[in-house]
């Protein structure tokens, strides 16, 4: 078995040293990630530059890319004589909840693989600090044996995301829907040394609608949330309103 694995904090997270570690019995692991930390990349790629790389140690791959960009090199460059099994994506220093998997870079990536022909996954520990990857880890593995056992249904990525607890704390495993975050919308204004101003984004606290069956009621009540997806954006209720309309130019 060849196993690609990716993440978007960089290559030297320790949650992708944990996620790597973890797999090495399933198969032949090779790693490409970023050169620094590139989250909130989305579904992003370098078009107008060439990618460079870096063999930091046997199979391991530092990209100055973007997290999609890992997975397509590797895909497509590194392995192209030896197609993955699976792609593996994470473990990342933090949720990907809600509307957040919009934003981020590990599920991307795993979309990317996906986008690709390959089953894939993204895994990501639900915590801002005092990251515990043990639990995150081995949960990976277990269902990274699931995958290369059972496939994946058609067009489909896992969203994983594992609470921050120990292994006799955590109830369970869910499958889960898409939650929604409340976003606060804040910007924070200061002004520099030289009397400019600048903003940082997202400074506020945001909520979610909790409810029960989405991923974040899944965290919440200390269990693992996977999420199935898919990249077909479509709102098929629209579509059909849309048609009922009987638009003409």
């Amino acid at each position: 078995m060849i196993i690609l694995i990716s993440n978007d904090d960089g290559i030297y997270s320790p949650g992708l040293r944990a996620l790597y570690d973890s797999l090495v019995g399933l198969g032949e692991i090779y790693v490409l990630a970023p050169d620094r930390n590139r989250s909130a990349a989305s579904h992003s790629v370098t078009l107008y530059s060439p990618l460079r790389v870096k063999e930091v140690e046997d199979h391991w791959y530092m990209v100055d890319g973007t997290p999609s960009d890992c997975i397509n090199l590797g895909v497509n460059g590194i392995l192209r004589d030896k197609k993955p099994n699976l792609i593996a994506v994470g473990i990342n220093e933090g949720g990907n909840l809600g509307d957040d998997i919009t934003y981020s870079g590990t599920v991307m990536a795993a979309i990317e693989g996906n986008l690709l022909g390959i089953p894939s996954i993204a895994v990501s520990l639900v915590t801002r600090n005092n990251f515990q990857f043990q639990v995150a880890a081995a949960f990976s593995q277990k269902l990274c044996q699931y995958i290369l056992e059972k496939g994946l249904p058609l067009n489909t990525i896992l969203n994983v995301n594992v609470p921050n607890v120990a292994r006799e704390e955590m109830k369970g495993v869910l499958i889960t829907r898409q939650g929604k975050r409340r976003y606060s919308g804040a910007v924070i204004e200061k002004v520099d040394p030289r009397g400019q101003k600048y903003y940082w984004l997202g400074g506020g606290e945001d909520g979610w609608y909790g409810e029960e069956g989405t991923d974040f009621h899944a965290i919440n009540t200390g269990n693992i949330s996977i999420s199935p997806l898919h990249i077909d954006l479509t709102n098929y209720s629209a579509y059909k309103d849309l048609l009922d309309w009987g638009i003409e130019f």
